[in-house]
């Protein structure tokens, strides 16, 4: 018979992403984004500061083939900020893959595109 723990989460704590090239996935949510990186992080991966929950790029887990589909496929990513046009229109204009216009939601503003290593995202604005 199984024993079950009274302990329980009490919410996400980190997010990471296993990428090929930790540089260039950096590079792409410093520039592309204005993600900040934040002063540690474990080797093989950055990590940046955000709120409330820190996000990270990382080198592939042991046994993890990132070749075997769509990464991320089945799992929704969302990252806010202030100006959904803005961001989609910067987007669009430094030629990243974006796969839905800016449309209103529950959430706000919301448009989803294609980042580093064929990770969908979506953006929602206030």
């Amino acid at each position: 018979m199984a024993t079950h723990s009274t302990a329980t989460v009490s919410g996400l704590d980190f997010l990471a992403l296993q990428v090929r090239d930790v540089d260039a996935a950096a590079a792409f949510f410093e520039e592309r984004l204005g993600l900040r990186r934040a002063s540690a992080a474990p080797p093989g991966a950055v990590v940046f500061a955000t709120e409330p929950v820190p996000f990270a790029v990382r080198g592939p887990l042991p046994d993890t083939d990132l070749d075997a589909g769509r990464p991320g496929l089945g799992v929704a990513l969302w990252f806010a900020t202030s100006d959904a046009v803005g961001l989609h229109d910067g987007l669009t204009a430094a030629g990243v893959e974006v796969l839905t216009p800016v449309t209103d939601s529950p959430f706000g503003p919301m448009f989803s595109f294609v980042g580093p290593e064929g990770y969908v995202l979506t953006v929602h604005g206030a």
